[in-house]
């Protein structure tokens, strides 16, 4: 059996240590059978033949600008079934002036209020069978919780709440999407929403959904 590529597109704002943080996923790549391309450089999503033969895209990439070609080159390979996977800013607040970026993701960072404080994630019951959240507990972490701006279709797993302070200018808490998958054509898309420093991806309900997204997102 010829074994699955999958493609790590890393890079972007160092604060979320895209290079260290792929790095503890590529050996459980690896070890799940998967030949591992690493690229510091978007220009492989203009790459067709590279990108055909991707079944799985694991990016961390926060901020940056993408080219035309780039992104129309990763959102043809997701639509025709490659996966794609990542947590926190390195998949929804990458590009964040790329319209078709956006439209491919679903859900776009505008906020961290508070910064890093304690909170919830706490995981949907209607969604517990879903095979990258299965049999895990809701868990609290010290870090950045995401306001996000989303759209309908997305999948959600599990949702964090930041409420109102007295000094905001919101009326009442917010329930946002913290887990959720993703159906773009024939490719799956998996997002984590925590994530900003390395230990939480050492968390062990972060470290396990990303691992079952990457198995799951990929092109069977």
């Amino acid at each position: 059996m010829t074994a699955r590529q999958a493609l790590v597109v890393r890079g972007g704002w160092d604060g979320h240590a895209p290079q260290e943080a792929t790095d503890l996923f590529i050996p459980f790549l690896e070890d799940s059978g998967f030949t591992v391309v690493v690229s510091d450089s978007l220009e492989v999503y203009a790459d067709d033949a590279l990108m055909a033969a991707t079944d799985l895209v694991l990016q961390s990439w926060t901020m940056g600008e993408i080219l035309g070609d780039e992104v129309h080159g990763l959102r043809t390979a997701v639509a025709a079934g490659t996966g794609l996977v990542g947590w926190h800013g390195g998949v929804v607040d990458s590009f964040r002036m790329s319209a078709e970026y956006l439209h491919l993701m679903g859900a776009q960072f505008a906020a961290h209020p508070g910064d890093s404080v304690e909170h919830t994630v706490r995981f949907l019951p209607e969604r517990a069978d879903h095979p990258v959240v299965a049999g895990l507990d809701d868990f609290t972490l010290r870090s950045e919780r995401y306001w996000l701006l989303t759209d309908p279709l997305l999948d959600v797993l599990a949702t964090t709440t930041i409420e109102a302070g007295p000094e905001d200018p919101w009326d009442g808490p917010t329930t946002h999407p913290a887990v959720w998958t993703r159906r773009w054509g024939a490719g799956r898309i998996v997002v984590c929403a925590p994530g900003h420093h390395l230990a939480d991806l050492a968390v062990p309900q972060v470290r396990t959904m990303i691992e079952r997204g990457l198995l799951w997102a990929a092109r069977a």
